[in-house]
């Protein structure tokens, strides 16, 4: 087991590596203990949530509704839950994003710890604070900044992942690469998803990696007010289809991220040679490049994103592979690219 203590502006949040996430029990041992998890984590894994105390949700982005959190906090209620609780998110991105937001809210805050069990949720969901839920199509556009007070890494999660969700993952980790470690860029490309997947070895210091990045970019910017958004690379797109048309999150993304590459193309001189290394990279981990979507939905979901400022879109643009950038771009001028890219 690897301990490493990331620290937020003011406050440090422990990160465990590589242990069986029960062993929190262990750190709170006299403490009381609400595991919140989905049907699909929770069928996996009875045997290790028998005689615990468990909120088990639908699983699916379609569930990540104030109306759920609104039942979870009655359940909260219903077991007693005191200030002295501790709420442990046990799953995938949706989970970990709605214990984050739901320990900030109930009583006004009680503590929270995150357990990740997909590769999404490890190298990005579960890191740095951001806690929320959707409203109808609209990603995110509730919620808080606030950090769990641990997060646990159990790869042995990782074992029972679908392939589905190992894909979606990558999804994220390519967007590290591409805005901020070209070298990591050179390394998804001598190899594929199936080595990485014959390998948690392998897939454990990736993920570990990934943390560093991200921790690297957020701790600086905590409330998102300027170097953060370019965790937002392929989001701004992504977000505006994946609940339009019930995609998975990564595979939104990388659609995303396909249209941002080649938006950056025309507006920060990212060269073609570099463009095609991106789509075929993405393409290497079963990841969508190209789809043909409703402009004018897209649009109307886009004009209500939060990087939206007045007559203009904070973009995540690339200079090169490993360099990211915020540009402000027209909205007259983006809504113009975007019918010529969809």
């Amino acid at each position: 087991m690897e301990k490493l203590l990331y620290t937020f502006k003011h406050e440090s949040v422990p990160f465990y590596f590589d242990v069986d996430f029960l062993e929190l029990e262990k750190i709170y041992h006299n403490e009381s203990i609400i595991y919140l998890t989905d049907e699909n984590v929770y069928k996996l894994y009875e045997s290790k949530f028998q005689n615990r105390k468990v909120i088990t949700l639908p699983a699916g982005e379609q569930f990540k509704q104030q109306t759920t959190v609104d039942n979870v906090i009655l359940k909260l209620i219903e077991m007693e839950a005191g200030r002295d609780t501790i709420l442990v998110g046990a799953g995938g991105g949706v989970i970990t994003d709605m214990a984050g937001y739901i320990a900030s809210v109930y009583m006004r805050g009680i503590r929270c710890c995150l357990v990740p069990s997909t590769i999404l949720s490890m190298v990005d969901a579960c890191i740095g604070g951001k806690n929320g839920v959707d409203v109808g199509n609209y990603k995110n556009m509730v919620g808080t900044i606030r950090q769990p007070e641990l997060v646990i890494y159990d790869y042995s999660l990782l074992s029972t992942l679908p392939e589905l969700e190992w894909i979606s993952g990558f999804a994220e980790v390519i967007k590290h690469a591409c805005i901020r470690d070209a070298s990591m860029f050179d390394d998804l490309e001598s190899k594929d998803l199936k080595d990485l997947q014959a390998s948690i070895k392998d897939t454990a210091k990736l993920v570990q990696k990934n943390v560093g990045i991200k921790y690297g970019v957020v701790s600086s910017d905590p409330f998102e007010k300027g170097e953060r958004r370019l965790l937002n690379f392929g989001h701004t797109i992504g977000h505006a289809i994946e609940n339009i048309y019930n995609l998975p999150h990564g595979h939104a993304v990388s659609i995303g991220m396909a249209a941002a590459a080649k938006i950056s193309c025309r507006l920060s001189g990212f060269p073609p040679a570099q463009l095609e290394r991106l789509l075929q990279l993405m393409r290497k981990y079963q990841l969508p490049c190209d789809q043909t979507f409703d402009v004018q939905r897209i649009w109307q979901t886009l004009l209500r994103d939060k990087k939206r400022t007045g007559s203009e879109m904070k973009f995540i643009l690339l200079n090169n592979i490993g360099e990211g950038v915020v540009q402000s771009i027209p909205l007259s001028e983006l809504e113009s690219i975007l019918k010529e890219l969809f």
